[in-house]
Order: C-alpha cells, then structure tokens, then sequence
C-alpha cells in the first residue's frame, strides 16, 4: 500500500497539468462546457490519477518481471526454432487481444473487413518481433535495420498512392503507434531485456531496446498492404462525442466494457506465462503470488484508466478543437504545443520506459533527460499536425523529411540512443494521445476543413507524435557525443600544456 500510494501521487504530480490547463480553459468565454460535461471530465480525471498509479504498480510487479523471465527462460532453452516460434505467436496474441487495435478496426470497416485487418496487423506484429530477437541472435545494428524497412515503407507508400487509396496514409502511420499501448510495450521491452541478457554481447544494453520499435513498423506494412489491394474509397463517419446525461450510467457501460477488453488482453499474457512456468520457468511460489498481485493491479489500474480517459476525455479534446478552431485558429498551434507537453505526463507507458530506461543504462540515460525529450517531441509534432490542418496538406511532407532526418541522425550517435528513440516513438502514441489529442484534431479538422477532410488531415497525428521522440532523443544523444568530444579536447589540451611546462622548467 505505501508503494501504491507513492505511485498515485506520480500520478497525480503527472495529471494535475492537462487537469488545471482544462480548467482554466473552461474559465475562458471561448470554452462554453456544461456543468455535465465538466463534472464528466472531473470524474475522469480522478479516474485516470487512480488508474496510472495502479497500472505502474502493477508493471513493476508483473508485467516486467513476466517478460523478463520469459524472455531469458526461452533463451536459455539454446532451441532458436522454439525461441522464434513462441516469440511470434506471443506477439501475434498480445496484439489481437490489444483495445486500440479494435477501435482502429472499427474506423476502417467500411473498406475492408475489421476481423482480416486485426489478424492480419497481429501476423506483422508477431513477424516483426521475430526479426528483432533475430537481430539480438545475430547482433545486428539497429539502424541499418530500421533504414531497410522503413524505405521498403516509404516504397508501399508510393505504391498505395497509385491505387488511388492515399487518403488511407495517415492512419496506416497511426496504426504503428496504436498497436503498441499499454498493456504490449511494458512486457515486449521487459522480454527484449531477458534475451538480451542471456544471448547478448557487451553491446548488449544497446540490444534490450528496439523490440517496439521493430513491432511498430508490422502494423504500418501491414495497413498499406490491406489498402492497397482495397477496390473502394474508405468513407469515414465522425464519432458522436456528446456527453451524456446519465454520467453513472456512461462510466458503468464504457467500464464494463473496457473490462472485457482488458481481460481478453491480459488473459493472453498471463496464459501463456503459465504454460511457459509450467514447461521451463519453475519460479517459486513467492515469485508467482507477487506476479499475481502484480497482475491484478495491472487489470484494475487499466480498466479505471482507459473508462476515465475515454468517458471524460474524449469529449472534452473534440470540442476544445472544435471551440478553438472556430474562434481562434491561430492559437491552434501554440495550444497543440501545450497539449503535448502535457499529455506526454499523463502517458502510463512512459513512465514505465523512463525508469527501465534510467536501470538499463545505469543513469546513463537519465529519466530526466528522456521526459524532456519526449515533452518537446510530442509538443511539436502535435503543433505541427494543427499547422497540416489549418494548411491542408499532405502527412508525407511530414513523414518522409522526418524519418529521413530520424535515419540519418542514427549515424552519429551511440546506438543505444537509436534504439531507445525509436523504442519511445511507440511507447509516446499511448492511449492519452489516441483519446484526447485525435479527438482534439478531429474537432479542429471538422471545424475548419469539414467532416470530409478528417481521415487525410486529422488523422496522422498519432504517427507524428510516434515520429517526434526519434529525433528529440537523438538530438540528445548527439548532444552528448559532441559535449564529451570537447571535453576530451580540452582534456587533451591541458595535458599538452602541462607538459610544454615540465619540459620548459627542466631545461
């Protein structure tokens, strides 16, 4: 309980930001909430402050140590056939089960089937984390990875370009941050850590990070391969994002639900956790019922977190953007900058990758660092996705000079830097960003562009706030590099110096 009780008040130091700016929002005569909505929204926040302090709880007991301990059990077992083969069907299974999949799902049904499209990003997902823990296997940089697939992304881009399917670009990118939430990203980081440790080399701290990052482009592959062999135009209808009067009854309903979904997810991971105890893991008995407690927490933080953001948030994000898009659109940006800052606090997952971050690295990445890194990142992708809806231009403006920029930075900094970077681009495109920043530019984009604009110029938004964190942590990283090269020359300096003296007073 006090381990809880410190947790929650991260939470709160987290959520109190978004919490005060809405507020203070609502005091302007731009904001005109109802008192249903307000309170909604009052509700929620306590919601999500309750929520994230469990969830991190939760993740320290159980996720983590879930994955670690597959991870290096699996590698221990010297079978490489039996270490893919799990590790695809782990990462198919996690990402079927994951909520946001399903919303992505549902956005898409009108031009392809929802169900093909959750097996087949699951196929990608599960495909790709085969690659990453080949890349461990075999040490491979991570770089030279990201840069052949992401061109063979930029390739298909091109390709579903000319089927006439381009409006589908924005979400394919957004499905890569999506997939990733928060129930995947703790235990496909821990699992990364596991068989790192195990089958590593002494680039092996390096080696921990990049599972995300590789699971994170399946999805995207995936979404423009469905897209380009699609034959109709996909027909996008704005959710309703009307607060309803009955507040008990809405929390309720969107709880139960949000439980089956959380269940289903959670069950697939703490299945095959049992069949991996029973076959080579034997932990002990006190390791299991801390798992378990670990597991429970886990469930009940994410349940209240994902009912409190999405009853209370979502409605709240659309008619911000839509209130401020009529009033003012040239406060779009420098809001969208304010929002993403503070969003990036409230994000679960990133609290979770900045602590194993700091213990990886051994303080070498602090969680100082990576928290403003990632505020500046996501505050500025997120301006510039309201520059894209005010101006009406396409995202590959953005998406190609950004991952050109991202790929060519991985050249010139430390590895580890790269990995954890692009690590972050998944982890930063969390359920806050889905919930209250993609409603906040839906409302934006219905107000200025019409409803018919929302797919090509709202969506994105996600994938620029994945995007983001690849060159914020990098520039770090090649800050560093630079700082500790002068350093080393003035170092050098003073020891020529010192020398000249000796020899000048010994003569």
């Amino acid at each position: 309980m006090k381990e809880l009780k410190l947790k929650i008040q991260e939470a709160l130091i987290s959520a109190l930001p978004i919490t005060a700016i809405v507020y203070l929002m609502a005091l302007t005569p731009l904001f005109n909430f109802s008192r249903t909505e307000l309170i909604t929204f009052t509700i929620g926040a306590v919601a999500l402050v309750v929520g994230i302090g469990m969830f991190n709880l939760g993740a320290d007991l159980a996720m983590t140590p879930m994955g670690t301990h597959i991870g290096s059990g699996l590698s221990r077992q010297r079978k490489l056939g039996l270490l893919l083969s799990v590790c695809f069907v782990l990462g198919m299974l996690i990402t079927v089960a994951e909520p946001d999949l399903q919303v992505l799902a549902s956005q898409v049904s009108a031009v392809m089937n929802g169900t093909l499209l959750v097996y087949t990003v699951g196929v990608g997902v599960g495909a790709f984390l085969v690659v990453a823990v080949l890349r461990i296997v075999f040490r491979r940089t991570l770089g030279s990875i990201l840069t052949l697939f992401y061109m063979a992304l930029f390739a298909f881009a091109l390709l579903l370009s000319e089927s006439g399917n381009i409006s589908l670009l924005p979400l394919a990118f957004d499905s890569g941050g999506v997939t990733t939430g928060p129930i995947t990203v703790p235990f496909i980081m821990a699992l990364g850590v596991g068989i790192s440790a195990v089958l590593g080399d002494r680039h092996s701290q390096e080696n921990s990070f990049g599972l995300v990052a590789l699971c994170s482009i399946g999805p995207i592959m995936a979404v423009l391969l469905l897209g380009m062999f699609s034959r109709s135009a996909l027909n996008y209808q704005v959710p309703d994002y009307a607060v309803s009067a009955d507040i008990l009854g809405s929390f309720l309903h969107t709880g139960l639900h949000t439980a089956k979904e959380v269940a289903l997810a959670l069950g697939m991971i703490v299945l095959f956790f049992v069949v991996c105890q029973v076959l080579f893991l034997r932990l002990s008995a006190r390791n299991l019922h801390r798992i378990a407690v670990g597991v429970g927490f886990t469930y009940v933080g994410l349940v209240i977190f994902l009912t409190g953001v999405n009853v209370g948030f979502m409605p709240i994000g659309y008619k911000m953007g839509y209130a401020l898009a009529q009033g003012k659109p040239v406060f779009l940006s420098v809001f969208g900058l304010v929002m993403g800052v503070l969003v990036v606090l409230a994000e679960p997952a990133i609290h979770v990758l900045n602590q194993q971050v700091e213990d990886v690295t051994g303080g070498y990445v602090t969680r100082r660092s990576m928290m403003i890194g990632l505020c500046c990142g996501v505050g500025a992708a997120i301006a510039l996705s309201m520059i894209r809806i005010i101006f009406d231009f396409s995202l590959v403006y953005y998406i190609i000079p950004g991952y050109f920029i991202s790929l060519a930075l991985s050249l010139f900094v430390p590895p580890v830097y790269t990995a954890i970077a692009f690590d972050s681009g998944g982890v930063a495109s969390g359920p806050m960003t889905s919930c209250f920043i993609l409603p906040f530019a839906i409302g934006a984009c219905c107000a200025l562009q019409g409803a018919d604009a929302v797919l090509a110029n709202a969506f994105g938004v996600v994938a620029l706030v994945a995007m983001s964190p690849l060159i914020a942590i990098q520039l770090l990283g090649f800050r560093s590099v630079m700082h500790r090269h002068v350093r080393e020359h003035l170092a050098m300096r003073r020891m020529l110096d010192q020398d000249d003296q000796q020899i000048i007073s010994f003569m």
